[in-house]
């Protein structure tokens, strides 16, 4: 099915833009609707969901290793239940992969390419990450490995550039209207960090398995900082008016003035938005391409990859007409359907094998 092998570092380093790469230019304004200033606890609070899900993953893969949850939720529920929850699955990736084509289509289209009809954007997209899937999940970890300092320098850059501009009392004050504002914000950013369940699609080709749970979790940290200090950011330069922005990153990108030489700097915006918004398609792609072989039984999953990627952006192009529903779904359904598929299933099952194998071993000490 895969032969290939990546390390734990090329799995973190495959996750990170995976869940930042969207987070980072809606987020902002979702949550400061919701918490006002406080919008930077937001995803402190909401990275117990990261956790708890990375938790989840690898402790399945112990009980069962070198398999997915396409795998041995069929071992742990039955085959034709678990038939069930792999098509769940399958679907939800599916979606969830057109809607994050659909997204980065709609912000270079809105941005950039006026004029390029979008489904020319989408197709180029997954066009290109089709071939990295269809390379196998070493040539996508050490694409990951090669692009994530692409993915992070330009951030750096901009925090450096727009530091003049920084207004920190917009920070103040600190949970006036207590903890339940930035609780609320949490719930958005929540339906994000469910997305470190993919994890679980990779840790059964790691070299060094027993430092998957660590990298998970250390992940986890990195995307937390990456997005509080992103809000912080927006925070101090837009203030109040944070929530009113589409894009708040690309509005604080057009303050810079650094010596009339550095200005409006979109651009890194857009590389950091492509460059994430590759691997993080690649990785759902990869997923939904190995899930669905496994769920067919098939013995290699690159047969899947281009139907696969025709009907993604046919998802894609068809299930959302425009940007106002696709923010819509992002805030109003994906934290709870994100929520329900990838942290929830997996708990049910984790509890159903704890409780299965504690009366296996029961029935085993009894017989002797």
């Amino acid at each position: 099915m895969e032969k290939g092998k990546i390390s734990s570092l090329q799995m973190a380093f495959m996750l990170y833009p995976t869940i930042v790469a969207t987070a980072i230019l809606g987020i902002p304004s979702v949550t400061a609707k919701y918490a006002q200033t406080d919008f930077w606890i937001s995803p402190i609070i909401a990275s117990f969901i990261g956790y708890l899900t990375v938790y989840l993953a690898v402790k399945l893969h112990k009980l069962y290793p070198g398999q997915t949850i396409i795998q041995y939720s069929e071992q742990i529920i039955g085959r034709w239940i678990g038939k069930i929850v792999g098509f769940l699955f399958l679907s939800f990736y599916i979606q969830v992969t057109g809607l994050i084509v659909r997204e980065y289509a709609e912000f270079v289209v809105d941005s950039f390419l006026i004029d390029t009809p979008i489904i020319v954007v989408m197709a180029s997209m997954v066009l290109l990450c089709g071939f990295v899937v269809h390379g196998g999940l070493e040539g996508l970890g050490r694409a990951a490995l090669l692009f994530i300092p692409v993915f992070l320098i330009p951030q750096i850059i901009l925090f450096i550039l727009v530091f003049p501009d920084l207004e920190f009392k917009n920070i103040f004050p600190v949970l006036a209207k207590g903890v339940m504002p930035p609780l609320k914000g949490s719930i958005v950013p929540g339906g994000w960090y469910t997305e470190f369940f993919l994890i679980s699609f990779l840790l059964p080709f790691l070299v060094d398995k027993k430092k998957g749970m660590r990298y998970g979790m250390m992940t986890v940290f990195a995307v937390m900082a990456t997005l509080v200090i992103v809000n912080l950011v927006v925070l101090f330069v837009l203030g109040p008016t944070t929530s009113s922005k589409v894009y708040p990153l690309m509005n604080v990108a057009r303050y810079i003035s650094f010596a009339d030489f550095f200005e409006h700097m979109e651009s890194f915006i857009m590389a950091i938005w492509v460059v994430g918004a590759f691997v993080k398609i690649s990785v759902f792609f990869y997923a939904t391409s190995l899930g669905t072989a496994q769920w067919l039984k098939l013995s290699d999953y690159r047969p899947m990859v281009w139907p696969l990627g025709i009907l993604i952006v046919i998802t894609g192009f068809w299930s959302i007409s425009n940007s106002m529903d696709l923010e819509r779904y992002n805030v109003n359904a994906f934290p709870f359907y994100g929520a329900m598929i990838q942290t929830l299933i997996p708990l049910l099952l984790f509890l159903i094998a704890m409780i299965s194998n504690k009366n296996k071993k029961s029935k085993q000490s009894n017989s002797r």
